[in-house]
């Protein structure tokens, strides 16, 4: 069979780098994970041909090539989603729909004439006969969660990995905690199944066999979810490095808890993790208390980012407004408790509640539900009735996100940043982008830009005082550009 894989376009969010891919000469920041590993479970003499809307168009000769479409998103693809699904309806091409968009929301794409809920490893056998055959059923879903240990490498050689700024490969899924506003636990359980070493060996010798050299994104929900399994992961990828001479970094996303553990924040930094985000969501203890964000609270959350800082690996953080025991004050609480931890990517959004969660279930229960999440914090759209007046949580939402974001604030929050950091563990090989991104940004930032005088003064400072970190404090500054850009829209 000729099946079409098709991610869809992701709109322009925080995470999306899309102001920074012309820096590096890059189409995508990240190439499509899951679609790749689905595609490694169909049969091997099928003829597959992966479409990423961010890296190219769909073409009418594509969905005529085809005799079905798979398509797997998250909630913020929901428009791309539906003009692809329309597009394939009207030439006749069965859709097969999948990822966390259709696992909590399948019942609002009645169009939609086949959808698989939650992960497919166990459910492809079936699928796969029933295509084959005709018989698609219009829902699939496992009765129980999979061994990831017999999840199959992902088929890398149906990307041009040239169009991506970073790989992704997985470790694990799930995570123990459980955080009221989050869906992972209701998706993926609370109980992290991780894959062996050896397995995650293949998987990145598989990515370097590719002619990969750059950075690699652990795409897990929590990578110290269980810590043994972690610390074994941990020691085969030092041992990797040594022994096949990697120079590339590591990002992943990790709970705070990690400070506790001087063993494995070590053997993160010697293994080449650079950066790692975690969920910090709120210097108020209230509302850590309120969301259930056990794990953070109790401690002091700005010395916690300090120590990982000085383990020389970057925090990157997610914050997040509008809790109902958030008081007016909270806006610049949260500003400068982002500051004084010199979290320089912040990732600051509305409280938003994400069907299968039990914030959802709540605020259902207690008839505050008015809408849908977008699945993209930066709308500044509530989907429920806060405790705070509505226009004055969005107004002071998007005062927040822009002061954070403009020249002056983030780049004395990136010099506190680098005060701290200590450079560690194995250093990486520059690139031939990282050169051609630092003379973009020369341009960009140094002069065609408003703040170009604070990038001239960042710039300097940081030669003079953080030279070791040089090549962090220009891509950060870089980073910058695209946060700032984004944050203008609001």
């Amino acid at each position: 069979m000729n099946i079409l894989l098709i991610s869809p376009r992701t709109p322009d969010t925080f995470w999306s780098f899309s102001h920074v891919l012309r820096f590096v000469g890059r189409k995508a920041a990240f190439p499509p994970l899951g679609l790749l590993t689905v595609a490694a479970m169909l049969p091997r003499d099928w003829d597959l041909r992966v479409v990423d809307l961010n890296v190219r168009d769909l073409t009418e000769a594509d969905l005529r090539w085809s005799q079905a479409v798979f398509i797997s998103a998250m909630i913020v693809h929901e428009a791309s989603v539906r003009e692809v699904v329309a597009r394939a309806a009207a030439l006749g091409k069965p859709v097969v729909a999948g990822g966390p968009l259709f696992t909590t929301g399948a019942e609002r794409f009645p169009e939609i004439p086949c959808c698989v809920l939650g992960e497919a490893e166990e459910l492809m056998p079936t699928l796969v006969a029933d295509l084959a055959a005709g018989t698609l059923k219009p829902r699939y879903q496992a009765e129980r969660r999979p061994d990831v240990t017999r999840t199959p490498l992902p088929r890398w050689d149906l990307i041009r990995v040239r169009d991506y700024v970073t790989m992704s490969v997985q470790s694990s899924r799930g995570c123990p905690f459980d955080c009221e506003f989050c869906d992972i636990t209701a998706v993926y359980g609370r109980t992290p199944r991780v894959k062996s070493p050896e397995q995650m060996i293949a998987e990145l010798d598989a990515v370097l066999a590719t002619g990969w050299k750059g950075a690699i994104f652990i795409v897990d929900d929590n990578f110290i979810g269980n810590k043994p399994k972690t610390k074994a992961l941990l020691r085969a990828i030092i041992d990797w490095r040594r022994d096949r001479r990697v120079r590339l970094n590591f990002t992943t996303e990790a709970s705070i808890n990690l400070v506790d553990d001087p063993e494995l924040l070590d053997l993160m930094a010697r293994a080449g993790f650079k950066n790692v985000f975690i969920g910090l969501e709120s210097p108020q203890e209230a509302a850590l208390q309120e969301c259930r964000k056990v794990q953070n609270t109790r401690r002091d959350l700005v010395e916690a980012v300090r120590t990982i800082h000085r383990a020389g690996i970057q925090v990157m953080a997610g914050f997040i407004v509008g809790f109902d025991s958030d008081k007016p004050g909270i806006f610049e609480a949260q500003r400068r408790f982002i500051m004084d931890a010199g979290v320089v990517t912040a990732m600051v959004g509305l409280l938003t509640a994400l069907p299968g969660t039990r914030l959802f279930t709540r605020l259902t229960r207690e008839g505050r539900m008015h809408g849908r999440s977008t699945g993209n914090n930066l709308d500044a759209i509530l989907n429920f009735i806060p405790t705070l007046d509505p226009t004055f949580l969005t107004e002071g939402y998007r005062r927040l996100v822009k002061d954070l974001y403009s020249p002056r604030q983030y780049y004395e929050r990136t010099l506190t940043f680098l005060r701290e950091y200590r450079p560690s563990g194995p250093r990486t090989m520059p690139h031939l982008g990282d050169l051609r991104a630092f003379l973009h940004s020369l341009w960009t930032m140094g002069v065609a830009t408003p703040g170009r005088w604070e990038f001239w003064k960042f710039l300097t400072r940081s030669a003079l005082f953080h030279r070791r970190a040089l090549a962090e404090a220009i891509e950060l500054a870089i980073r910058g550009h695209h946060f700032r850009t984004v944050a203008a829209s609001l």
